[in-house]
């Protein structure tokens, strides 16, 4: 949700937590996969610049 042109931080708050009761569970992980495994993976990346 993009709350940049709202200037008020409780009324920008309010609208982010509403989004974010709206929006759709995040899947769980299964108890056999990795940890790591829904993080978003990168495709390649420059040496010597960090990941996230």
């Amino acid at each position: 949700m993009n709350t940049k042109k709202i200037t008020d931080r409780t009324e920008r708050k309010k609208l982010k937590r509403a989004a974010r009761h709206k929006a759709p569970a995040k899947p769980k992980r299964g108890s056999g996969v990795a940890r790591g495994s829904l993080k978003r993976k990168l495709r390649k990346m420059a040496q010597g610049t960090r990941k996230r």
